[in-house]
């Protein structure tokens, strides 16, 4: 749990500094998915040190999924909203309500329920089928983004969000899915593919459209769905007699990181910082 906490203070962080870079940037193309304007915001020290944040969070993550279930370490990641919040409020000088103080406490509270709640991962390592319809949902998540630029602007956010969100997810269950590198191994390609393709479609939702709406698609799209596999096929539990207790504490956490979707975009640098 250590590592998933650690996990989310990573990303929460880093969500600062890549919103700063992705908005000081050159427009993009209009597309969901735009290459370039990574490319741009990575000529920024601020978007580099994020994504140095986001390597360490990945290799943190990666070892909580490896001793914990999937709802345990998904319902951490979302609080890194909370993270995000306060790095704010610190570094950005944005002023946090008694409702959002409060939402940082509603988080941290579900994460102590489900640390309280949360059994060992289960043993199931899943059918050939199931990771064949993972990386085939990483294709879908690819191709909604491509095509999530010609949406209007609310829409288009919302569906880049959620996309970005499900790309996430793909990486949380294909990492339960990998046992060793194998190149016959399709949870191999549906986490690269997945990861990289959420990745982009985040780069572009931080810089068009209202990135509050976004990120509270993409908690929704990286916690829920990742769950119910986790539950449902890879045979995750909790602990004797407290399967309450860790449905309250996800639903609890997970309704505290969507109070808190506004941090997914922080207000921009006043002066653009091009390089």
């Amino acid at each position: 749990m250590m590592c998933a906490l650690g996990a989310a203070i990573c990303f929460g962080t880093a969500s600062v500094l890549q919103a700063m870079a992705a908005r000081a940037a050159e427009p993009g193309t209009g597309s969901g998915v735009d290459t370039a304007l990574l490319l741009r915001a990575a000529r920024q020290w601020r978007y580099v040190l994020g994504l140095g944040l986001d390597a360490t969070g990945f290799v943190l993550q990666i070892i909580a999924l490896k001793h914990l279930p999937i709802y345990a370490v998904s319902a951490a990641l979302a609080a890194s909203l909370a993270v995000t919040a306060v790095v704010s409020a610190r570094l950005l000088r944005v002023r946090l309500s008694g409702a959002e103080w409060g939402a940082v406490g509603v988080v941290c509270a579900g994460l102590a329920m489900l640390g309280l709640a949360s059994g060992e991962e289960g043993s199931g390592t899943g059918t050939f089928a199931l990771k064949l319809g993972l990386l085939a949902l990483a294709g879908l998540v690819l191709l909604v983004g491509a095509v999530a630029g010609g949406l209007p602007d609310r829409s288009r956010a919302l569906v880049l969000g959620l996309a970005a969100g499900t790309g996430f997810g793909v990486v949380e269950v294909a990492v339960r899915l990998i046992d060793g590198i194998s190149f016959t191994n399709p949870a191999v390609y549906a986490l690269l593919l997945g990861g990289g393709s959420a990745f982009l479609l985040l780069t572009s939702a931080l810089q068009r459209g209202s990135v509050t709406v976004a990120t509270a698609g993409m908690v929704l799209g990286e916690t829920i769905g990742p769950a119910v596999v986790g539950v449902v096929w890879l045979g995750d539990r909790t602990r004797e007699g407290l399967a309450w207790l860790a449905v309250l504490g996800f639903a609890v956490a997970v309704a505290g990181a969507l109070a808190l979707a506004r941090f997914g975009e922080p207000p921009p640098p006043s002066t653009p910082a091009h390089a």
